[in-house]
């Protein structure tokens, strides 16, 4: 049993990792793993209504009402061209604050929150498609977990 424990602690970094790190909140769309910085991440809550608005980008869903803002919401999913799935009762969103927008982006689930050595972080991407490349920042690899890092700055930009 001890072994169990140890095993599932988080590495223990030294000073110098400490400040190349980055803590990240990991989610699932689909399968995959995907994370952005915890410096956007603003909060994460249960899925609510979402009012739809005519004439928005295919990629937003609608707006939500935040503490009495309009919040637009992201299905990431399909701003990132990954086949659609029915919510579930781990669907999120996950709100983000990037530059002076907060966006809330619909998620399958979220994992964790992870640190990433920033040396981990492949920035070299593998996508075929260059279109969906800018949307990619990199992939973190945490004992051979790989977890696909975004652009939440491509991401929330609508052209």
């Amino acid at each position: 049993m001890a072994k169990d424990s140890v095993a599932n602690k988080p590495p223990v970094l030294d000073d110098e990792d400490q400040v190349q790190a980055m803590q990240v909140v990991a989610f699932k769309l689909r399968d995959e793993e995907y994370g952005v910085n915890i410096f956007h991440v603003q909060e994460i809550h249960n899925l609510v209504d979402i009012t739809r608005v005519p004439f928005a980008a295919s990629f937003i869903k609608g707006v939500i009402n935040q503490r009495g803002s309009v919040m637009p919401v992201i299905d990431l999913k399909k701003r990132l061209g990954i086949q659609e799935t029915p919510y579930t009762a781990a669907t999120r969103i996950v709100t983000v604050i990037v530059g002076d927008l907060q966006v809330g982006m619909l998620v399958d689930s979220v994992t964790e929150v992870l640190t990433i050595r920033s040396k981990l972080v492949d920035p070299k991407k593998t996508v075929s498609d260059r279109a969906m490349e800018k949307f990619l920042s990199g992939i973190g690899n945490i004992n051979g977990r790989l977890v696909t890092m975004l652009n939440l700055e491509e991401i929330v930009n609508a052209n």
